[in-house]
């Protein structure tokens, strides 16, 4: 059973999978946007994701964490100087992932995952708007003639 399980394996045993997504997640790091199978992609969001949050905070208790998931400590310096600090006013959804069609030799859907680049701007409250005054004639018209 795979409860509490936070991803799934794909087939590898643990130390490869943990490995696979190392990999996954230095290489995003790396380019910003890497071309994989649309189900690791969506693998690798939930990996990545985590990270940056941790990027954000900044602390070096969370840049020991992020070394000790990622094992690469250049990859870990990017992502707290200079891909986290993008995001510090986002409440999360880093990722962005686009489907690329399939892979020619065995028909596996393939995506691009990247990192979001747009800036973040919160939704405001929608105002309701005062009726038209179109509106109002005809409101008032139903009420007289009632």
């Amino acid at each position: 059973m795979r409860h509490r399980k936070l991803s799934k394996r794909m087939g590898y045993d643990k130390d490869h999978a943990k490995a696979n997504f190392r990999n996954l997640a230095i290489a995003l790091i790396e380019h910003g946007k890497i071309r994989t199978t649309l189900a690791k992609a969506k693998n690798l969001r939930r990996f990545i994701e985590p990270l940056v949050t941790l990027g954000k905070k900044g602390t070096l208790h969370a840049r020991r964490l992020a070394v000790s998931r990622l094992a690469n400590p250049w990859a870990v310096k990017k992502l707290f100087d200079e891909i986290a600090p993008k995001y510090k006013d986002r409440p999360g959804g880093y990722t962005r992932i686009v489907r690329a069609g399939f892979r020619p030799g065995d028909a596996a859907p393939m995506a691009y995952i990247m990192f979001v680049e747009e800036e973040y701007k919160p939704q405001k409250e929608e105002k309701t708007q005062a009726p038209s005054k179109e509106v109002q004639e005809i409101k008032e018209k139903l009420e007289k003639e009632e």
